[in-house]
């Protein structure tokens, strides 16, 4: 089975923050130990919810050099790439069904000097990274549907996590594989034995409290 390296990076999904703090949950996470900071952004049209724009992400980028992580759930996706770039994100990810012509979506933020990714549905097929591979920078895959946090992971998701790992391999790329939903520590050793590299957590990086997000973030890293 193709593996990822040992040790995975650890994104936090402020989507699980206090959102009346988020400035200082994003430097707590900072200083936590988060390796990247997940932005989720939902357009209540793409997926059953409504979450933050282009100009919180563009408040919250002082806060933190940690790279920003924006996974955009929105659709159609092209008119927003610039105004996400322009405010901080540092990784674009964008959805497989969020645009007619999802390649040049890619070259667009690849233009634009950010780092490009596709994010896979449960129900989306890996065959859609065929002619995408050689131009993305990350694979995200979806282990719940998305809209919402705190849902159960999809254990098929495995095997797809296996199938984009042995593609990557294929490839000879360093391209990132990230998992979201309903990563804890058992799901998170799942992952990264299937192959993940990255792991998008929120209820389980959050819980507790500040006190505890070091804890839980040496806690899911350490499931690697």
């Amino acid at each position: 089975m193709p593996q990822a390296p040992s040790l995975p990076l650890i994104a936090p999904s402020i989507l699980s923050a206090d959102f009346a703090r988020l400035g200082e949950e994003v430097r707590v996470l900072d200083a936590a130990g988060a390796d990247w900071i997940h932005v989720d952004v939902m357009d209540g049209h793409f997926v059953p919810n409504l979450t933050i724009g282009p100009g919180v992400v563009k408040a919250l980028r002082p806060h933190s050099a940690r790279p920003f992580d924006v996974h955009l759930m929105i659709a159609p996706v092209d008119r927003f790439l610039g105004e996400f770039a322009a405010a901080g994100a540092d990784i674009i990810t964008i959805h497989a069904e969020a645009g007619a012509h999802t390649h040049r979506s890619v070259q667009a933020i690849r233009g634009l000097g950010r780092k490009a990714g596709i994010s896979l549905n449960p129900a989306t097929p890996v065959t859609v990274l065929d002619y995408l591979i050689d131009e993305i920078d990350l694979v995200l895959v979806m282990s719940v549907n998305p809209g919402f946090g705190g849902q159960g992971f999809i254990t098929s998701q495995l095997r797809k996590i296996e199938a984009v790992r042995a593609m990557i391999a294929k490839s000879g790329r360093e391209i990132r594989l990230e998992v979201d939903g309903g990563i804890d520590i058992e799901t998170a050793r799942a992952c990264v034995a299937a192959g993940a590299d990255v792991l998008v957590a929120g209820t389980a990086s959050f819980r507790g409290g500040p006190a505890h997000y070091a804890a839980n973030i040496a806690a899911l890293r350490g499931a690697g």
